[in-house]
């Protein structure tokens, strides 16, 4: 399938087949019958990150077939959300007209989310002077008439934010709204509907758990802030100094007072759990760390980490490759039991799926 392209009639069965792949893999681990959360077939993708070709006086997006690595041209990218699919075209014509925007253009990368902001990041092989943020000005006031709309400039140690560098994502978690400052040029979840059954999803299963959470790789705060009503206290960690700037905000944002954010990776918080009664300046003997959640990157867990998660009651790993969570599985289900196990169809049209697990102690 090409890059971009769906086809919504062949969706489900699509969905099915991935699922049935992932219940093979996982059949030896005897895992329950997955709860499957599926995407919209169109319209779901609020990042989308193309090259810029120039031919002669013609400019478009494109993107590289993974497989063959051909060159394919982008008029239209109907994965992407409404806002950047629509946006894209009227992008490209502005940009044609104006050879000081144009000029050695780059890339061009789209952040939006379901709240409707759009952001757009212009990446280019040259620095950029004040007359290119005089255009850049007058191209985002005639681009803003169609909603909500923030534009960099980007080249080589360089950064010209026409206002800000971040939208506010808008999300809806049971009865709740939360809001969520997602910064450009870092991670995000990219289907913004199945984000939101990911964390419905967690927090069905927070709400038959109690005492305090400890959660590693935070990010932005995404599951912190969603889960935080059903600990008394959440203690989320994570390296990326930007993201942890980002998880702050947001607490502050949405009016969360019991989530602690600490600087640190997932292997310094294995070390220092596994040694003694402090994580950095947190006394632990005023938690009740019995709940850990991790939502690592395609690694997987590294055997420490592994062996740390291992002493919590309950766990909630959420995992975006399903073969090194089967691994670390098979460690785990030596003390755990698999209590649920979910399915999120972030990527359609892909071979990706997210799954979600819920193990708890045997010993229980």
């Amino acid at each position: 399938m090409r890059p971009g392209q769906t086809h919504p009639q062949q969706y489900d069965t699509l969905l099915a087949d991935k699922v049935s792949a992932v219940q093979a893999l996982f059949q030896p681990l005897q895992v329950p019958e997955p709860e499957v959360f599926p995407s919209p077939p169109e319209h779901y993708r609020l990042r989308a990150e193309f090259r810029v070709w120039h031919d002669g006086d013609d400019l478009y997006h494109i993107m590289f077939d993974p497989e063959s690595k051909e060159r394919i041209r982008i008029d239209d990218f109907p994965v992407a959300d409404q806002r950047i699919r629509t946006m894209m075209p009227r992008l490209i014509a502005a940009l044609k007209e104006n050879e000081e925007l144009r000029r050695r253009l780059y890339q061009i990368d789209y952040l939006t989310g379901l709240s409707g902001e759009l952001l757009i990041t212009l990446i280019y092989k040259r620095q950029l002077d004040a007359h290119w943020q005089q255009q850049a000005e007058a191209l985002k006031a005639t681009l803003a008439s169609a909603g909500p709309l923030d534009l960099i400039g980007r080249a080589r140690k360089q950064k010209i934010e026409l206002n800000r560098d971040f939208i506010i994502e808008q999300l809806t978690v049971d009865d709740r709204t939360l809001h969520y400052q997602q910064i450009e040029n870092s991670f995000t979840q990219p289907n913004g509907v199945v984000n939101q059954n990911m964390l419905s999803w967690a927090c069905s299963v927070a709400r038959q758990l109690q005492g305090d959470l400890l959660e590693l790789y935070c990010g932005n705060g995404n599951f912190s802030l969603a889960l935080a009503p059903h600990f008394n206290q959440v203690v989320a960690t994570e390296i990326s100094r930007k993201s942890i700037r980002s998880a702050e905000y947001n607490c502050c944002l949405n009016q969360i007072e019991n989530v602690q954010v600490l600087q640190m990776s997932a292997e310094d918080v294995s070390a220092a759990l596994l040694k003694g009664s402090q994580l950095k300046k947190l006394d632990l003997s005023s938690l009740q760390l019995n709940t850990v959640l991790v939502d690592p990157p395609r690694a997987g867990l590294d055997p420490a980490t592994v062996e740390l998660v291992s002493r919590f009651d309950d766990i909630l790993y959420i995992s975006c490759n399903p073969e090194t969570l089967k691994a670390n599985l098979a460690e785990l289900v030596k003390t755990h039991s698999i209590e649920r196990f979910a399915v999120f169809d972030q990527f359609p049209y892909t071979h990706h799926l997210e799954c979600g697990v819920w193990l708890r102690k045997q010993s229980r």
